[in-house]
């Protein structure tokens, strides 16, 4: 059971305290309740870009970096397409220099046209060297444009197309960062060696005065039900076929997602799955093969992805994917390979919260979600799936009319 305190600021910001005196180090870690499925179609990689630009710089503040580290701290982000995650660990002592950054930052970032030229660099050349250069670089660009048709999870965190970071102005950057990144959307979590009523001080201290902004509504187009299978033929500069096949899953508060997380570990999660087993062990249809999805806040996708060994054909391949995916739908899974999964995701939860990085990290997710507890009752959610769920819900996730699968050739 995780222990936190939790309180809110006059201008919106949700301040979490996780006390943890075992260690010498603290976490500040700010969520922001802003990803990719928050920009314009014509505007995308905008949180992915600020990802990078709160590093450029703030209105006081020239370097973040240098100061941080001068007090013993380190620090990294990440974005995702429901949210921007700016994290650091700092020896308690000076855990106040992470709230004079931070706070910062929150006020206003610099905006100067060289950090913006410097990070719109970065974020090209990443876009250049992941999805354009790489092989098979572009397969879920292409499969995210396949399986969502108006909501915005159609595009990539990194952007639907290089040209919108590339033709981004100041401007664009500054109304973005006003309407999002303000306290009244988002969440400070602090955990470690700390006091939550000497927190509640530094939060009042450090970020109380900055204005609030108003308060961001989300009004996301939602993906109608599908209802034909969708397939799309590539051929590239790769050097083995690969094959990736979709379904629509529950979003994140669903109960459906956690029966979806099962199943994607039955079918493919790792060495002893189903699929590993049959086609990469004992058929050898698959050099790799893996069942997986995003664990996206609003529906997802569930993905059965790899790479066919040479000489293969895909229309094999295929069928033998289908093949396991049909006997998940007709026969109970037995209950010795259910609790083996369950027992994976057990240790899978209790490991990531050994680390007090991890635990400030899914507090700040949770309370994002719209309830920090959560974090206290996920396994719950996994132990009261049933094999009868899982059968249920196999025969509505795997209706082919839900499917959208893409066949990579290729071209040697």
């Amino acid at each position: 059971m995780i222990q936190f305190n939790r309180f809110v600021l006059a201008n919106g910001l949700r301040v979490l305290v996780h006390e943890d005196h075992s260690t010498p180090m603290a976490v500040v870690n700010v969520m922001y309740d802003v990803g990719s499925r928050d920009e314009h179609e014509d505007k995308t990689g905008f949180a992915h870009l600020f990802e990078h630009l709160m590093f450029g710089g703030s209105i006081n503040i020239p370097d973040y970096d240098e100061p941080l580290q001068r007090a013993g701290g380190e620090n990294n982000a990440y974005t995702t397409n429901d949210l921007t995650n700016y994290y650091c660990q700092i020896p308690a002592e000076n855990i106040e220099t992470a709230f004079w950054l931070e706070s910062d930052r929150m006020l206003s970032l610099a905006f100067s046209k060289k950090s913006l030229e410097v990070q719109r660099k970065v974020v090209c050349e990443e876009f250049k060297e992941h999805y354009i250069n790489k092989p098979y670089g572009d397969i879920w660009h292409k499969m995210r444009a396949l399986a969502y048709k108006v909501h915005p999870y159609k595009w990539m965190t990194i952007g639907k197309e290089l040209s919108h970071v590339e033709n981004a102005t100041i401007d664009d950057v500054k109304s973005f960062f006003f309407k999002h990144y303000r306290p009244s959307n988002a969440i400070l979590v602090v955990a470690g060696k700390v006091k939550s009523d000497e927190i509640k001080l530094l939060a009042e201290k450090w970020f109380g005065d900055i204005p609030s902004g108003e308060k961001y509504v989300r009004n996301i187009p939602q993906e109608p039900k599908q209802e034909e299978a969708r397939l799309l033929e590539i051929k590239a500069d790769v050097p083995l076929n690969a094959f990736i096949k979709t379904w629509h899953m529950g979003g994140r508060l669903d109960k459906e997602y956690y029966i979806a997380d099962i199943i994607s570990e039955i079918l493919g999660g790792g060495a002893s799955s189903r699929m590993y087993q049959s086609l990469v062990k004992e058929k050898q249809l698959f050099s790799n093969l893996e069942c997986s999805h995003y664990g996206t806040v609003e529906a997802g996708l569930l993905a059965v992805e790899g790479k066919l060994v040479k000489g293969v054909s895909m229309l094999d391949a295929e069928k033998a994917v289908n093949e396991e995916i049909e006997k998940i739908k007709i026969e109970l899974v037995s209950e010795t390979e259910l609790q083996k999964v369950k027992n994976k995701t057990e240790s899978v939860i209790a490991f990531e919260d050994m680390s007090v990085m991890n635990r400030a990290n899914s507090l700040a997710f949770y309370e994002l979600l719209g309830d920090a507890t959560l974090m206290n009752t996920e396994l719950e959610r996994y132990n009261v799936v049933t094999a009868i769920d899982i059968l249920n819900y196999s025969i509505e996730l795997f209706d082919e009319k839900n499917s959208n699968t893409i066949h990579y050739y290729s071209k040697n």
